[in-house]
Formats: C-alpha cells, sequence, structure tokens
C-alpha cells in the first residue's frame, strides 16, 4: 500500500523551512502600515498598493504551492505508472539533501533494489532551506552521500534513475553535465532516466514571480541532456507547473 502524506504537508514544509522570507514579507508590511499614518493621502495610497503588490506576491505561490504539493497526485507518483518498471529492476533515486520521495517509491515498488544517494554538498548548497528540511527529517536508511562527479555505480547498473526537484541545485552548467554523463554511464543499454522539475517558464514566472529564477528554462535542460549524450524520449506535464523528463540513450529528442 502507498504511503499517504499528511495534510498540508507539502504547503507546511514550504512555510517551516522558509519562514524567515514571510518573517520578512511581514515585518516589511508591517512597517510600511504604521509609516502610511504620517504621509500625505496620495502617498499613503501609493503605499496600499505596495502592501497589496506584496502580499499577492506572499499568497499566490503558497496558494499555488498548496495545489501542487498536497492537492495534486504529484507524490501519489501515478506520473510512473505508464514507465512499467518490471520486478527486481534496480531504481536509484537521487535528490539533493532533501528526500520526500524515496519511502514512497520503497512503498510503490516493493520488489525493486533501490538505491538511494545524496549529492547534498553544505559549502555549494548554502539555502538555509535545506538545511532546516535535513534538520527535520531522517534521511532514509541505507542513504548513501555522492559528489554530483563520482557515483558509486557498476557501469550500466542502474535500470532506472530518478533526480525529483533536485538537479537544478546543481546550478553550474559544466557540473550539471558531468553529472548527467556519469548517470548516462551507470544506465543500463534500455534503462530511463526520469527528472521532474518545475521550470522557468511563463506560468511559474507569474505564480513564483522571482523565485521562479532558481528554476531552469526548458532550453537550458535540453542542453544539459545533450551535452551528456542522453536524449528525452517524453517530456509530459505532471500538473501545470511540473514537467517530467525521461531520458534514453540514443533516442529522440522531443
Amino acid at each position: 500500500m502507498a504511503l499517504v502524506r499528511k495534510s498540508f504537508q507539502g504547503i507546511g514544509n514550504i512555510i517551516r523551512f522558509n519562514w524567515h522570507f514571510f518573517a520578512l514579507a511581514i515585518t516589511f508590511l508591517l512597517l510600511i502600515s504604521g509609516l502610511s499614518f504620517f504621509v500625505s493621502d496620495a502617498l499613503r495610497f501609493a503605499m496600499y498598493g505596495l502592501m497589496s503588490l506584496i502580499s499577492l506576491a506572499i499568497m499566490l505561490p503558497l496558494f499555488f504551492s498548496f495545489y501542487i504539493y498536497d492537492l495534486s497526485e504529484l507524490y501519489g507518483l501515478q506520473w510512473l505508472n505508464d514507465i512499467k518498471i518490471s520486478k527486481g529492476e534496480t531504481i536509484v533515486n537521487i535528490h539533493a539533501g532533501f528526500d520526500e520521495t524515496s519511502e514512497l517509491i520503497r512503498a510503490k515498488f516493493p520488489n525493486n533494489t533501490l538505491k538511494v544517494f545524496d549529492f547534498y554538498n553544505p559549502i555549494k548548497h548554502t539555502e538555509a532551506s535545506i538545511k532546516r528540511a535535513r534538520k527535520a527529517y531522517s534521511p532514509y536508511e541505507g542513504t548513501i552521500v555522492i559528489s554530483t562527479s563520482a557515483l558509486p555505480l557498476a557501469h550500466q547498473e542502474a535500470d532506472y534513475i530518478l533526480i525529483i526537484f533536485a538537479a537544478h541545485e546543481i546550478r553550474n552548467d559544466h557540473e550539471r553535465t558531468i553529472f548527467f554523463k556519469e548517470l548516462s554511464q551507470a544506465l543500463s543499454p534500455v534503462g530511463k532516466i526520469i527528472v521532474v522539475e518545475h521550470l522557468r517558464d511563463l506560468l511559474n514566472i507569474l505564480v513564483y514571480n522571482i523565485g521562479a529564477m532558481h528554476f531552469l528554462s526548458k532550453s537550458s535542460w535540453h542542453r544539459t541532456f545533450t551535452s551528456a549524450g542522453l536524449s528525452v524520449s517524453d517530456n509530459v506535464c505532471i500538473t501545470p507547473f511540473v514537467r517530467r523528463f525521461v531520458l534514453e540513450k540514443n533516442g529522440n529528442i522531443s
């Protein structure tokens, strides 16, 4: 039976791990509100407009994140059903310090070998949210800490490699290409790499505003995949805000 996530777990984690941003925004709103009593009517009107924009910039991402991470089927993993993973095949799940999926994958595929890797590097990955998440959640049992340039996998050992909301944390293009080359050499000849990410596209920019700059564009992902000798055999939306790429060796780019 698949594991069930707690109600509001997704939105709760966002607030919990990024509370400093929300505290700063609320403090700024209170400051503007207080100052508005000591200015002219025209300036007060402008300040109220600014407060409305800031409030919208806070609430809009939270509203849509609640839909994506709590209401959608994202963590039900139904988007893996069409991959047709057979019993006994080796699945590798790779994350960047915060693992919300290994337990779910284990429950969905109990008869498969599951290896979990964590490429979190405290020197490179300095975001406070990741550090808080690592303190809040224990790592999946048997998780191996790795480097993006060296995977502890034999040549063609993995049948499926999953990278869910993680690969974008590799900010350097060259490092990201090396990482995917490592994945390619570890992949069996008919294996698949599944990458799940937000994109830096119009819809995500409208919802997450400046936060969408942390995502990568579709063209950036394709450059990385091509440089690593991989091609996209499937490219679909899990939600309007989240895309799944299926990569293969010697496939056709979609």
